[in-house]
């Protein structure tokens, strides 16, 4: 891997001891596979006892991991006969977000997506993944296009949050995030979203107000980063962790408020070590979620939608 996270290196270390006597191993007359073998056995535990306890900081560092799958791998390796959109027909294209026709599993649909990028070049063109307002101009009109060719719309959400540059406020950034969440809640056709890296802020849910709303399972999903939090609240950088348990930003912590559908398993050791494992996993989900979908007519879809987001937060009286 290109980055190990800290809690991450005792694992690597092991990985690591395996990888020399392989190398010692070969082309020698040393009898080494049993070593092999028990080092093997005690990575593969530790890598499973870690993960398996993983705390809301660490599961925020599994999802920033820069070698997740991002929209491009997805859409390579799930959607057939791709055909890019793009452009807003207004200002410009915003590169941080996606788009485009295509087939998952047979089934044609339009998806769209932030796009962070894998390297420095296209971090810096896709703005990592935070989308100016046309941005979000341009999700609203393939959802549109999606409606009226009804096509069901399917939303993968990775963003640390809106971008927040002067620029993106003059051209009405809180506008936009507004109106793209009225636009999901107003389509007559199925919406699955899923949160497959970082669901940060209006950024996230400007284009996760969905039927059914998925989570992979160390991605994050909140109103504001452990970080920004930490500055508000406690004006100090090294409190990241406390606000990042506190905000309740994890899959498992998401699905027991029932503010999310479902939580779509990851490879052990998360998406970073098993990225055609995890696209595959989040193609059976969009596959599965959209089956289900099947025959709700369309006033019915957008009726449960808004009452289902209507209903979050709401207090019941005991």
């Amino acid at each position: 891997m290109s980055q190990l996270l800290d809690f991450e290196k005792p694992i690597a270390e092991l990985e690591g001891k395996v990888k020399e006597l392989r190398h010692l191993a070969t082309g020698s007359e040393l009898d080494l596979q049993e070593e092999i073998v028990k080092l093997e056995s005690r990575a593969a535990k530790l890598l499973s006892q870690t993960y398996a306890k993983l705390n809301a900081w660490q599961k925020t560092l599994v999802a920033r991991h820069p070698d997740r799958p991002h929209f491009k791998d997805y859409v390579a390796g799930l959607v057939e006969d791709w055909t890019p959109l793009a452009g807003d027909r207004a200002f410009s294209d915003d590169s941080a977000i996606q788009g485009g026709l295509g087939r998952i599993r047979g089934r044609s649909v339009v998806v769209i997506g932030h796009e962070k990028g894998h390297d420095t070049e296209a971090r810096v063109k896709h703005n990592f993944g935070m989308a100016r307002p046309e941005g979000y101009r341009k999700a609203m009109r393939l959802m549109r296009l999606a409606e009226q060719f009804e096509l069901p719309v399917v939303t993968l959400v990775d963003t640390p949050g809106a971008h927040p540059g002067i620029d993106a406020e003059e051209r009405g950034q809180a506008e936009a995030i507004a109106r793209s969440i009225e636009t999901c809640l107003s389509l007559k056709v199925p919406v699955v979203s899923v949160v497959v890296g970082e669901g940060g802020s209006g950024g996230a849910i400007a284009l996760a107000v969905a039927d059914r709303v998925l989570m992979l399972e160390h991605s994050i999903y909140s109103v504001i980063s452990p970080e920004g939090c930490a500055a508000i609240l406690w004006r100090a950088n090294d409190k990241a962790s406390e606000a990042a348990e506190a905000l309740k930003l994890t899959a498992q912590d998401l699905l027991e408020l029932r503010l999310i559908d479902a939580v779509v398993e990851e490879p052990l050791g998360g998406a970073h070590r098993g990225r055609s494992t995890t696209i595959g996993r989040v193609g059976d989900a969009i596959e599965k979620h959209l089956g289900e979908l099947d025959g709700v007519g369309g006033d019915d879809l957008r009726r449960n939608r808004r009452e289902k987001f209507i209903k979050m937060g709401q207090a019941i009286e005991a």
